[in-house]
């Protein structure tokens, strides 16, 4: 849709503007659009505070939202490390997204479940989310369990609750870590500074909530330390989070980070979920490990 300003037009900031033209649209969503660069001024991309001015041409690539959903895609790739009548381990690659959400405009982990396991579309509570339990950020690789039916789905989830999942990283964080072992018990909670970010708050604040990662010192070299990591809450982005807050931010994490570390464009996280426990609907202790993607390896053998 073009709009062209014109003399008669109350002009107002970008976002505001678009909410009077188009009322059916929330000013959430205009706002989220002109973000993703769906709306341009003059052919160029812009921000919610632009002030128009008569003659510019704004164009808004959607009028109305996304409806999100889930399709089988039998492109999307993951490896499948076992499998049982009612779940599924598999290795999830970085770069992939677990589920659909607004801003993710590419196929999901969640696409390609339901084209491997068609049965999935039946478990779990989202139809976005079928047979998934917990999930891994776009930028981390490693593994995932997956539930078959909606027993195992509510198995698992109560298993998640009550903190008897075993879930392992491994990690690589800028600079060195003297101690060899140690633990980061602070809350994590919005970021009061940038939308979409989370933060570690050494003074607890409304809407935070407890978190406690566990690490040990696996291998130093050069100015870089090796972790085992071990988380005992999942919060979003916790492991990113706690260890950018003891100054020791996970490398190729360009989000989490501060101004004294160099940036290594590695095009993913060094983080990855490397070892998953948890028991079977029959009672048994299920544990699995997955090495370290290629890449990591490489990278880590260039030292």
């Amino acid at each position: 849709m073009k709009i062209t300003i014109k003399t008669d037009d109350k002009i107002d900031r970008l976002d505001k503007f678009l909410h009077e033209r188009l009322s059916d649209l929330s000013r959430s969503f205009i706002q989220k659009q002109i973000k993703d660069g769906e709306v341009t001024v003059n052919g160029k991309n812009t921000n919610s505070h632009y002030q128009p001015s008569v003659g510019d041409v704004i164009e808004i690539e959607k009028t109305e939202p996304r409806v999100l959903s889930v399709a089988p895609n039998q492109e999307v790739k993951f490896k499948i490390i076992d499998e049982a009548p009612d779940y599924a381990v598999i290795e999830k690659p970085a770069g992939l997204v677990v589920h659909p959400a607004p801003g993710v405009k590419e196929a999901t982990l969640a696409d390609g479940l339901i084209y491997k396991y068609p049965e999935l579309k039946n478990v779990g509570e989202d139809k976005l989310r079928p047979g998934i339990v917990h999930r891994l950020d776009r930028d981390v690789s490693g593994l995932m369990v997956v539930s078959r039916t909606q027993k195992m789905f509510e198995h698992l989830k109560s298993q998640f609750k009550e903190k008897k999942i075993a879930k392992q990283y491994t990690a690589l964080v800028h600079g060195i870590i003297e101690e060899e072992e140690g633990v980061i018990d602070t809350p994590i909670g919005r970021s009061k500074t940038k939308s979409g970010k989370m933060s570690a708050h050494t003074e607890e604040f409304e809407g935070d909530k407890q978190a406690k990662t566990e690490y040990r010192v696996l291998e130093r070299v050069k100015n870089y330390t090796l972790l085992r990591v071990i988380i005992h809450t999942g919060r979003s982005h916790q492991i990113r989070v706690h260890m950018n807050s003891i100054q020791h931010p996970i490398v190729g994490d360009a989000l989490y980070t501060n101004k004294r570390v160099k940036q290594i464009d590695l095009g993913r996280l060094f983080l990855h979920a490397s070892r998953l426990g948890f028991t079977d609907l029959s009672g048994e202790w299920r544990e699995y490990e997955s090495k370290l993607p290629k890449k990591l390896q490489t990278f880590l053998s260039s030292f």
